[in-house]
């Protein structure tokens, strides 16, 4: 069984509820107990954190032993040279993943730290971003 960890950053906490014309109107946890019944084959874990040292410790527990990681690191996409040293020191693929297009929002939204270590990038399908990456990582992992 493929074992798969998603990780979301500052603010996803708050889907559902925050910002529903960029965000949807659905909480993350109804759409992880949608994901887990498509892909039974699949152990999927999630975590969610606002800090971004907890962010990295959680890379870095799970990070060595995972198939994969898909993370939506939020704002930290835009920031975090620490986030990006991390998944650099990490064996598992890591996707990175948006649920907005964010070429179409602010211009500072446009520039990654973490695109460059990352395995490949999602955003703009919404939180069926989540299993568009899944499903490239369980491509990569049948190749």
């Amino acid at each position: 069984m493929a074992k798969v960890l998603i990780i979301n950053g500052p603010n996803l906490n708050l889907l559902g509820v925050r910002e529903p014309g960029i965000y949807g109107s659905a909480s993350f946890e109804s759409y992880l107990d949608n994901l887990r019944e498509a892909y039974p084959q699949v152990e999927l874990s999630y975590f969610q954190s606002n800090v971004e040292g907890v962010l990295i410790d959680k890379l870095q527990e799970e990070g060595f032993s995972a198939d994969g990681i898909i993370l939506n690191a939020g704002a930290y996409t835009h920031t975090s040279v620490a986030l990006q040293d991390c998944i650099r020191s990490l064996p598992s693929p890591v996707v990175e993943v948006h649920i907005s297009n964010v070429f179409r929002r602010e211009e500072f939204r446009h520039h990654s730290y973490l695109s460059p270590v990352c395995a490949g990038v999602i955003c703009g399908f919404g939180l069926d971003s989540y299993r568009l990456a899944l499903e490239a990582l369980l491509a990569r992992a049948s190749s």
